[in-house]
């Protein structure tokens, strides 16, 4: 990172300072972008990662440092991805009265462009908080908004998130065949799109239906290979999602003895994704 000196930020200042307010407006954020040596693309990425990391302080500074930038330069995809990246941050802290104020900029953002995969977005981090407070039907009927457009526009990475994010609502009604349509579903697209993939995050939704079904020593097991192919894939769960895994690997340690619970991790460690798929979901 080049760091400038005093001497140069001083002349920038009073070059700034010259300036009417809509260029003061533009040099700032050059500015911004220039210290930072990020683009507003590569600094979303950034606050995304540290969100995974649980920086959100760290995520929602820049975050918001780009949706300036989108604003100051009439950028609707700037202004929409930032909105979406702060909508993600609402949900650690179950903040649903931010999270409403971000999804009716986004709602406006959507009308002002024509743009309706900014919709798609705001159904889908609203289906992400009210499944984390536990509104299963509020969270299902964002899915279904959210997969509406998702399948209407083509946006297939969405679309195929969403069959894994729905298939926790389905287990947590009790509709388990529903849930296993649902997660075969989301493993057929990801093949279709990557036939070499082997996608752990799907995972979490088997262990999940599994204990939910009271086999608890396939609930185990499939948490046990969930956990070890995060890390050999450097994944790191999203809040909504690791709720249910955290819970299953409760659970689990409550109804194994420590002998079969031990066992078990050290016989998995062979087992693979489609293994796994292959074992509990034909």
């Amino acid at each position: 990172m080049r760091v400038l000196s005093p001497l140069i930020v001083l002349i920038s200042i009073i070059g700034c300072m010259s300036c009417n307010a809509p260029q003061e407006r533009t040099e700032e954020v050059t500015s911004d972008i220039q210290a930072t040596q990020e683009t507003p693309n590569e600094m979303l990425g950034h606050a995304y990662q540290l969100f995974k990391k649980g920086d959100d302080a760290g995520s929602v500074e820049l975050a918001k440092q780009v949706l300036e930038i989108g604003r100051a330069t009439n950028n609707d995809t700037l202004i929409g991805r930032a909105l979406t990246s702060l909508c993600r941050n609402s949900q650690r802290k179950l903040d649903t009265t931010r999270l409403a104020e971000l999804s009716t900029q986004l709602i406006d953002l959507a009308a002002s462009s024509g743009n309706q995969q900014w919709l798609m977005y705001m159904a889908h981090m609203n289906a992400e908080m009210w499944r984390l407070i536990g509104n299963m039907d509020r969270a299902e009927d964002y899915y279904n908004q959210s997969m509406e457009i998702s399948f209407e526009t083509g946006a297939t990475g969405m679309y195929t998130i969403d069959h894994f994010n729905k298939s926790f609502v389905s287990i947590a009604k009790g509709d388990f065949g529903t849930a296993k349509v649902l997660i075969k579903k989301y493993y057929q697209l990801r093949k279709e799109n990557d036939p070499e993939s082997e996608d752990a995050y799907g995972l979490i939704a088997l262990a999940y239906l599994l204990e939910q079904q009271e086999n608890y020593e396939g609930a185990h097991e499939v948490a046990a290979v969930t956990r070890r192919l995060f890390v050999e894939q450097n994944l790191f769960p999203e809040p909504p999602d690791e709720k249910p895994l955290l819970m299953v690997e409760t659970k689990v340690k409550e109804e194994l003895n420590s002998a079969v619970f031990e066992e078990i991790i050290l016989n998995s460690t062979s087992e693979t994704v489609y293994s796994l798929l292959e074992k509990y979901l034909n």
